[in-house]
């Protein structure tokens, strides 16, 4: 790797933040890398080419952008933070002065990010809705809005959605803040789909969620929406000592590499309803936890079996693939739903014990789901 010399070590991290009178702040959840070793295995284990085209999420003093520059053909660094967002190019151009053109940074909250307009059949209406948590470096908030999407640049407003400029993304290479992990991934995931790789640095915690498989107790809507763009894997372990301040969790890098959606008739909304869906009642079995999707406990039945799915099955054993196929049989779905109707009839003699069944399951354990729709952070970790 080129340019060793201009990336930044401890002294280096803690000189700019106080000329930048910055103190690292929990809510913006940032934890500042320090140590040079770690910059560079993130760039190795991303696996990019001087092609590529990376969108930096929260690069807060540089560390990381530094050691991307000489290895791609552009850096998009998307910054929440105005003094950050203004320091950066700076920073870049005093300690890599010859990589300063391959820089641009936007200041905006990175879901508000979207692409330009265009069709994306193969993956239905664009949605930003996800859950979980991480730890990491400067952050992106969750911010509603309806804008016209605007080009992105220093000083783009927070609440409009802003479009990136140059050419579109290749790589999502990030070290992101453990509150908005998992909902920045899918947000660009679902709204950039030139995308082909990601390379995050998160809360060990949340990594495992986020790779789990069918059958786990941590698998649940970040394992299977995250399985809809493709395939992750854990990409090794991070210790809290390369941070300043040292978080009080260990991180770990997740690796993802994008492949085509779950062939299915429904759109990505219609599987991401069913998913929050299954996992909002968790410890239900699917025929109850389903009822309100359906409309009752019975058209949940129709559609699961419908599908192929046991109704008495719980959604922690279900993956991506049979979740794409229960969302066809479901409100909205393309398939007849009487279809539905047939392959559920003689499954039971009526809908009598519908009741029975439901309340049984809430005394069983009901309740909501740790892995529901939105993640709910607290203390760095999911709740």
């Amino acid at each position: 790797m080129r340019d060793t010399h201009a990336l930044l070590g401890p002294a280096d991290v803690r000189e700019l933040a106080g000329r930048l009178g910055i103190r690292p702040t929990k809510t913006l959840g940032q934890n500042f890398v320090i140590d040079a070793n770690t910059v560079r295995r993130i760039v190795r284990a991303a696996e990019l080419t001087p092609e590529d085209v990376v969108i930096e999420v929260g690069p807060g003093l540089g560390s990381l952008t530094l050691a991307l520059l000489p290895e791609v053909r552009r850096v998009t660094a998307v910054e929440i933070d105005p003094s950050l967002a203004a320091a950066l190019p700076e920073t870049v151009a005093g300690r890599a002065p010859d990589l300063a053109g391959r820089l641009h940074v936007v200041q905006a909250d990175a879901l508000r990010i979207t692409a330009a307009p265009r069709s994306d059949p193969a993956s239905g209406p664009a949605s930003g809705a996800a859950s979980g948590a991480a730890s990491g470096s400067a952050a992106a908030g969750v911010r509603a809005a309806s804008a016209e999407p605007r080009r992105g640049g220093r000083g783009a407003v927070r609440g409009e959605p802003v479009v990136l400029p140059g050419p579109e993304p290749t790589a999502l290479v990030a070290n992101l803040p453990y509150n908005v992990a998992v909902p920045v991934v899918l947000h660009l995931l679902a709204e950039l789909p030139s995308l082909r790789r990601v390379l995050v640095m998160v809360q060990a915690e949340v990594a495992d969620r986020m790779v789990a498989e069918p059958g786990g107790k941590i698998y649940g809507v970040p394992s299977v929406k995250l399985a809809w763009y493709g395939d992750a894997r854990r990409a090794g372990p991070v210790g809290r000592a390369v941070f300043w301040p040292a978080p009080n969790v260990d991180s770990g890098l997740v690796a993802f590499t994008r492949r085509e959606p779950p062939a299915t008739t429904a759109s990505r909304d219609e599987v991401f309803a069913v998913i929050d869906a299954a996992f909002a009642q968790r410890r239900k079995t699917l025929r109850a936890a389903l009822a309100g999707w359906a409309g009752s406990p019975a058209q949940a039945e129709r559609a699961l079996r419908a599908a192929g799915i046991d109704p008495q099955t719980r959604g922690e054993t279900l993956d991506v693939a049979a979740f794409a196929c229960l969302a066809q049989y479901g409100p909205g779905g393309a398939k007849d739903q009487n279809e539905a109707e047939e392959h559920g009839e003689g499954a039971f003699a009526g809908d009598e014990g519908d009741d029975a069944r439901d309340e049984g399951d809430d005394a069983r354990g009901g309740g909501a789901g740790r892995d529901g729709g939105h993640g709910r952070p607290g203390g760095g970790r999911l709740q």
